[in-house]
């Protein structure tokens, strides 16, 4: 018996029951907290016991299987690290989980703080009582992660119980503490009841944060620092005070107020009664607040607004104390990152006070923070490119006191206790520092990482490996291959290839603008010019060339290149209004019939969206489409269409040319010629006239053809940008790299020349089945070359585009997906060296990646880097884990090729067909593992950039669970040789082409689908109707293959 339970916990069977149910688990955890929230997947999933029982058993499993397959011999020492360092990587996260603690320490500038709220709430219960003649405390406490309790929510009522209890006893004396219920967000509400008491709701904006109170009669209250009484006059309150229907309101400090309804305005004078004015905003004694709506009777109740993403509103728990035969209701608010308000209750002979909010843990040391520092992007207000703490560390206890910056990206490790930047109060005058107490649990984890990175490097180079097994295998197939490598390209080319006032008409407005068009040589002048556009300097000719592919969907309009009708539009704004140059997506005709243009129009002017008011036709549509979650084709259209209006209004207006830095400005901002109004005392006060005068020389020089002055006003508008902009202007290499790169589109262009190279050479290979002869043979070599060729490129402009931007070009969608593209062209070619097939196929696919990045809902345009990204950890983590999906692409390219022949294979070609599945296979087998080496790597180097910017390496976010999740599937995939019932070429490539959908969804799906803080690469929600359809599809593929495959080439 004992032996069959051994047997069973080392098997291969049990493995590849945990790689699966372990990612399914998880899988489901990343699609409940998008539904809800990160706590309720921790209630339902992550933090259960079946949960921590698979991990066990893979603990458990590992250890087996390193002496079932004699790991520990020296010729497996890098299997042997791969287990050895998973085993270490759970048992870390174990202790993290079970000794270690993190929490939140707010501090304000020239305070000091020890005191760390912890990350998740506890319910603290103090019991008072006497105790051998003595009145004494014991404090119990209980950590309670709770989900939210909907009504009429079956699936939260079914898998997320909160029911719990916790039970002690004081001097003999038990008492239990059970669970009544969880309000999330609890919102105070008044619940009409003519016997309840008269209520005045208030609005108030201290801190700038909503808050909403109930005045009670009879009553004074202190909020924030000030007092406010209702139908009880106060001295030194703001008495507020009901007289039948009447409101009058008498405050001790002077102040103002505005009615909402028609803007009216008045004055509130000190210590003087007069009417109130319900819904009026009042400002006074440095209080902002309303009165929306009369007073009423009632009681009030908490209500959850159902809210499961707010974050800033207090939850409320509502328990039930037992003790000596007597049981009372108690309601706490709380929640993370505070203490919680306590209640108390006495019960016979114990007094009970109960918290509900963040467990309170001191450091041994105190943090002063001398001052924060929040740097921004030059001229915004609130883009930050950056945020610092200078802090002091006092500490009596070792006599030590020394100062040290915290910021992101860099911590500040000290006895035990590590701090991150986490945020920072809404002023600016304090921070918000992440603090994690976590040694052995750290170290523990990072040496697991330290073993898997060795391990996984080693089995790419160790001799004895599997991976050097299949090498050997390859070359022993390319020795006995034939030309059937033809007939393979031709099968799978065959099947993914067969598949108001009067105003001019346009021509007449054409026409002028023709006549004043600017040389394209002086267009260039002007693309050169630099201007600030929300935090990132540029030059015109980037803003230019987005703005006609954007709104106009093409390069150019009417004969003008970018610069010219931008420079058109500068000068004559009035005439662009008319002109028809937003591009209109087909088949959406509502669109049109509401702006009014043609059914058949693809163009619209910007006039014909205004009606004669100036009133914004799309409004009304626009309101629904921005707040559904998913919206639909029909919304979709609108929001694109606002996008372009808005572009180019922003063009037309002239609100784009911020070209004038602002002397001496902190934050370097610049401003258009529209924004200066006064007199500033500087420089700028007497070059802001320099554009109107640039203007109407160009137009002078348009017609005499001399660009003398035109010319000689950009050279003195540059000069005074350096000068006055030289902390944020841009070198002339960069203003030229960058005009040049959007000059080329170089990835725009790839994507046809990588298709039409990747056909070329496939009709060439087609034709070399049936004669083969050297002009067929150079040309297939041609074009391996020209695609070698385009993948330099590639690389080129990937170099380019980090130059300009300064920081590595992976950082979001647009970004990540051409590096995808340049990374499977990379293993594409590194694989396919002697195999035309893989180039081929490779090469089709990055084609199909590059279309991808340029659909609408990727924006090509380079923006600004968020604070976190800005690490060296950009470079590493990101580059090797989306790098990773490059093999990833390649083995489902390849598992599909091998299905495809397995269908076309019968009795006369089985034994060549064979020849070329396992050739296939191989390399697909190699490119899958690179692939899960990568993208192992990868992940836990993330895990390692978490630690070291926010002070936790795993934090169940849906980006690195399904990266997780990813790992585990082609993990299985790996490892299914070892399953009799798994083993086989079909089930292989089929696995490998379905395993693509982990990588799918730890890409698109969290990018696109689910929310996480992985928020630098998202965009807005796709349907995922596609998937489906490309699995079903999938699957009939594999369905029928197999019949061929059983019949001649199952062993």
């Amino acid at each position: 018996m004992e032996k069959k339970i051994f047997s069973f916990l080392f098997s291969t069977r049990l493995m590849a029951v945990l790689f699966i149910v372990f990612a399914a688990a998880m899988a489901a955890g990343t699609f409940i907290e998008d539904a809800y929230n990160t706590d309720t997947a921790r209630v339902i999933i992550y933090n259960t016991w079946w949960f921590e029982t698979i991990m066990v058993f893979f603990v458990i499993n590992f250890i087996g299987n390193i002496k079932r397959y004699q790991l520990h011999k020296k010729e497996n020492w890098a299997t042997l690290l791969l287990h050895l360092s998973f085993i270490l990587i759970i048992v870390g996260a174990f202790v993290t989980r079970y000794i270690s603690y993190e929490g939140m320490m707010p501090i304000r500038e020239e305070e000091s703080a020890n005191i760390i709220y912890s990350d998740k709430p506890y319910l603290t219960v103090l019991v008072d009582g006497e105790y051998k003649g003595e009145m004494k405390r014991k404090t119990f406490e209980k950590d309670v992660i709770l989900a939210p309790e909907v009504k009429g929510d079956s699936f939260l009522a079914f898998f997320a119980s909160n029911d719990f209890s916790m039970g002690g006893e004081f001097n003999n004396i038990p008492f239990e503490v059970e669970h009544e219920a969880f309000i999330l967000n609890g919102k105070e509400t008044i619940k009409p009841s003519e016997n309840g008491q008269l209520m005045l709701k208030m609005v108030e904006s201290s801190g700038g944060t909503r808050h909403e109170h109930y005045l009670k009669e009879g009553e004074v209250q202190n909020l924030h620092n000030i007092l406010f009484a209702f139908n009880k006059f106060t001295k030194g309150a703001i008495n507020i005070t009901k007289i039948g229907e009447a409101y009058t309101i008498q405050s001790p400090f002077d102040g103002n107020f505005m009615r909402m309804a028609d803007k009216l305005q008045g004055q509130v004078t000190k210590d003087a009664p007069q009417t109130l004015m319900l819904r009026s905003l009042y400002n006074m004694g440095g209080a902002q607040f309303v009165f929306p709506e009369p007073a009423i009777k009632g009681e009030l109740v908490l209500e959850s607004n159902n809210d499961f993403k707010d974050k800033q509103s207090d939850d409320a728990l509502v328990v039930k104390v037992k003790s000596q035969g007597k049981e009372e209701t108690v309601t706490l608010v709380g929640s993370k990152g505070k203490q919680g308000v306590p209640q108390s209750v006495k019960i016979g002979k114990l007094e009970f006070t109960l918290f509900f909010g963040s467990k309170i843990y001191n450091t041994p040391f105190n943090i002063k923070l001398d001052d924060f520092i929040a740097d921004k992007y030059p001229g915004t207000d609130k883009s930050y490119s950056a945020f610092k703490s200078k802090v002091e560390v006092i500490d009596t206890e070792e006599n030590k006191t020394f100062k040290d910056s915290i910021f992101m990206n860099n911590v500040l490790d000290y006895r035990g206790f590590r701090l991150f930047q986490s945020g920072f109060d809404p002023d600016e005058k304090g921070t918000q520092l992440s603090v994690s107490h976590d040694f052995w649990g750290t170290w523990i984890t990072y040496i697991g990482y330290f073993l898997l990175y060795l391990g996984l490097m080693a089995i790419l180079f160790n001799k004895n490996t599997r991976f050097a097994s299949l090498k050997e295998k390859l070359e022993k197939v390319k020795a006995k291959k034939s030309q059937l490598l033809g007939l393979i390209l031709f099968l799978f080319s065959a099947l993914t290839f067969g598949q108001h006032n009067h105003q001019p008409s346009k021509e007449e407005t054409l026409k002028l603008l023709k006549e004043h068009i600017v040389s394209e040589e002086h267009a260039a002048e002007f693309g050169k010019l630099v201007i600030q556009d929300a935090g990132r300097m540029k030059p015109i000719n980037t803003f230019s060339s987005e703005l006609l592919r954007k709104v106009s969907k093409s390069d150019t309009y009417e004969g003008m290149n970018s610069d010219q009708a931008f420079l058109s539009m500068t000068q004559f704004p009035q005439y662009w209004y008319n002109l028809p140059i937003i591009y209109l997506k087909r088949g959406n005709d509502s669109i049109r019939k509401i702006i009014g243009v043609e059914k058949e129009a693809k163009y619209a002017p910007l006039v014909s969206f205004f009606d004669e008011k100036g009133g914004y036709k799309l409004s009304s549509y626009l309101d629904a489409a921005y707040k559904e979650p998913v919206p639909n084709q029909f919304q979709k259209d609108f929001i694109e269409a606002d996008k372009k209006v808005n572009l180019l209004y922003s063009a037309l207006s002239g609100q784009i040319l911020k070209v004038f830095p602002v002397p001496g400005d902190k934050s370097n901002k610049w401003l258009s010629y529209l924004e200066i109004n006064q007199p500033t005392g500087t420089a700028l006060d007497s070059i802001k006239n320099v554009m109107p005068f640039y203007l109407n020389a160009v137009d002078k020089a348009t017609l005499n053809d001399d660009y003398k002055l035109p010319n000689s006003l950009l050279k003195g508008l540059n000069v005074y940008q350096k000068k006055y902009g030289k902390e944020v202007m841009l070198s002339e290499s960069k203003i030229n790299s960058e005009i040049l790169y959007n000059k080329y589109d170089i990835f725009k262009r790839l994507f046809y020349l990588y298709m039409l190279a990747g056909v070329l050479m496939l009709t060439f290979c087609i034709v070399q089945i049936f004669k083969d002869t050297k002009f067929v043979r150079i040309s297939i070599n041609v074009f391996h070359g020209l695609i070698g060729l385009f993948f330099v490129l590639h690389l080129t402009g990937l170099a380019v585009r980090w130059y300009i931007s300064g920081h590595a070009p992976w950082s979001d969608a647009y970004e990540s997906m051409i590096y995808v593209g340049w990374a499977t062209m990379f293993f594409g070619l590194a694989f396919g060296r002697k195999s035309k097939l893989t180039v081929a196929s490779t090469t089709f696919v990055v084609s199909i990646i590059l279309m991808v990045a340029h659909w609408q809902w990727m924006d090509p345009s380079i923006g600004n880097l968020q604070p976190v990204l800005n690490s060296y950890w950009l470079m590493i983590h990101v580059a090797v884990i989306v790098a990773s999906y490059g093999p990833f692409t390649l083995a489902m390219v390849l598992g599909l090729v091998a299905l495809f022949l397995m269908i076309f294979t019968n009795a006369n070609n089985k034994e060549k067909i064979k020849l070329s599945i396992d050739e296939i296979t191989y390399i697909n087998e190699m490119a899958l593992t690179v692939g899960l080496v990568m993208l192992t790597i990868g992940n836990f180097l993330g895990g390692q950039w978490a630690n070291e910017s926010w002070g936790r390496y795993w934090g169940w976010d849906p980006k690195e669970t399904w990266a997780l999740i990813s790992i585990m599937v082609y993990a299985f995939v790996i490892h299914a040789r070892f399953v009799p019932a798994l083993r086989g070429r079909w089930i292989y490539n089929v696995m490998s082409v379905l395993a693509f959908a982990s990588i799918l969804m730890t890409y698109f799906g969290v990018n696109f689908h689910l929310s996480g803080l992985h928020s630098y690469a998202s965009g807005e929600k796709q349907n995922v109707t596609y998937y489906f359809i490309i699995l079903a599809i999938v699957l009939v593929i594999a369905a029928v293959a197999y019949p061929s495959y059983k019949k001649h080439l199952k062993r």
